[in-house]
């Protein structure tokens, strides 16, 4: 007999929206979260493309959402070594891209759950299969186990439901980033303009929330040096104001002013665009969604959208089928089947652009020549649209 049916590991964005999806498709899942709380306090904020505002609105949460962010106009990528500037309307999308709080999202998705849906400090240690009715076993660091049919690796990028399933070791980009928040208390003057600053190798980013608060990011090559640094803020903070010191003034002033609280390093890391390609995503009624599957760099915005869209897509095939061991692992092939490519493009992508920034003139020559080739519209992604519940 099982303990649950429906077990997810993590409640993160993409475990929460799973639950939720779930949820309005009459599935009883409950979430297993390694910490004693809701994490709703971790992570600046996230973009969100049309293709995750479709996805919002399949979960029922978008209107909600709507009214913590403002609705972006443009993109402006500007050169601080000569000063040439490139603007990009975004009234050509169909639909909308806002930025979130990261704590908006999550707390959206927590409210709209059954109570008890999330049951925290429950940190999983390993899964294995039960010789007799192949149902995963979940045994958690405190000792105690579970048995359950359906298991949905939504923990991160160091899953440990993706070590299950023999999945490939993620990769880094050589390179990291910082980010954070800042407040104007009398309103900001960037208007509703998501701006990409370019200086050398540095890439800066600053993204109105709504008319007070701004998110930004900061991302340079990596540096040797001791990682335990970097978990205190004011190094952070002392880190990024000094290498911003030869920015406009408005820039240095953002680095200075940011809630010390929201700042952020880190490594930037990836699921191979060729492991995505061959991986195998689910093994009977275990599967994995989200970072777990398919981690990417930030360079398109689009992780946080990805694992909406996972969400919609697994509930949707989990939907047509009953609970039992063949059914599962149908809807489960399926589910990998429509995801595949399309999160392979999307890593690619943001594979391709992520070696631009970092390589010699003759391999940016290249990349170029493929992100040409390979995605001529290079808008495209925001365009997908993950279907209905």
């Amino acid at each position: 007999m099982c303990d649950e049916e429906v077990v997810i590991i993590g409640a993160g964005i993409c475990g929460l929206a799973t639950a939720l999806a779930l949820h309005k498709k009459g599935i009883k899942s409950i979430i297993m979260e390694r910490s004693e709380s809701l994490r709703n306090n971790t992570g600046a904020a996230i973009g969100i493309r049309p293709n995750g505002w479709r996805a919002l609105d399949q979960l029922g949460v978008a209107d909600i959402l709507r009214h913590t962010a403002i609705l972006l106009q443009r993109e402006r990528v500007v050169s601080l070594d000569g000063g040439r500037q490139q603007k990009i309307s975004l009234n050509h999308c169909v639909g909308e891209t806002r930025c979130l709080r990261r704590k908006d999202l999550i707390d959206t998705l927590y409210a709209a759950l059954p109570p008890a849906t999330v049951k925290f400090g429950c940190q999983l240690e390993s899964i294995k299969l039960d010789p007799q009715t192949n149902n995963p076993i979940l045994r958690f660091i405190d000792g105690t186990s579970i048995i359950t049919k359906v298991v949905i690796g939504c923990d991160g990028g160091k899953s440990i439901v993706a070590d299950f399933l023999n999945l490939k070791p993620i990769k880094m980009f050589p390179r990291y980033a910082i980010r954070g928040l800042t407040n104007y208390p009398h309103g900001h003057p960037f208007g509703h303009e998501f701006t990409r600053f370019r200086k050398d190798d540095m890439l800066l980013g600053r993204i109105p929330i709504d008319n007070n608060l701004i998110y930004w990011f900061f991302s340079q090559p990596n540096i040797p040096k001791d990682e335990g640094i970097w978990k205190n803020n004011e190094v952070i903070r002392q880190y990024t104001i000094e290498w911003l010191s030869n920015c406009p003034q408005e820039i240095q002033e953002m680095a200075k002013n940011a809630d010390i609280n929201s700042l952020s390093f880190t490594d930037l890391r990836y699921r191979a665009p060729w492991d995505l390609l061959i991986g195998n995503f689910s093994r009977g009624t275990v599967t994995v969604a989200g970072d777990a599957m398919h981690i990417m760099g930030p360079f398109l915005g689009q992780g946080g959208s990805a694992a909406l869209e996972d969400a919609v897509v697994l509930a949707r095939n989990m939907a047509t089928t009953g609970l039992n061991h063949r059914e599962i692992g149908e809807a489960f092939n399926e589910f990998v089947r429509e995801r595949r490519m399309r999160v392979v493009r999307l890593s690619l992508q943001v594979y391709l652009i992520g070696m631009l920034l970092d390589s010699s003139r003759l391999k940016k020559t290249l990349w170029i020549i493929l992100l040409k080739l390979l995605f001529p519209n290079q808008e495209s992604h925001m365009d997908y649209d993950c279907g209905g519940l």
